[in-house]
């Protein structure tokens, strides 16, 4: 069954989404599933991280699914690793 849609109301400020964003910087060099850099975003925050909180604060902002990339593990098998899409989404979608 489908769940219907329905914004959050939750506040979201604007040092939430600094802080994520800090904590995302750190942890990589990689691209996001859009193919926008870290350093892309870091040239220019407010460009891609005013919007996002924009649509975070107003309740419009709705989270895609998850990515499932397949893992190899021992004797042949496949385990699915969950990559959530944030950044990649709002930059793709904006």
């Amino acid at each position: 069954m489908i769940e219907e849609l329905k914004p959050k109301t939750q506040a979201v400020s604007k040092e939430q989404v600094w802080s994520a964003w800090k904590h995302i910087r750190k942890g990589g060099k990689g691209m996001g599933i859009d193919q926008v850099s870290i350093r892309e975003i870091d040239a220019n925050p407010r460009k891609h991280l005013y919007p996002l909180w924009n649509r975070l604060a107003s309740g419009s902002y709705f989270p895609p699914p998850v990515k499932e990339v397949p893992i190899p593990k021992g004797e042949g098998k496949v385990r699915m690793l969950g990559i959530p899409k944030l950044l990649s989404y709002y930059m793709y979608y904006s």
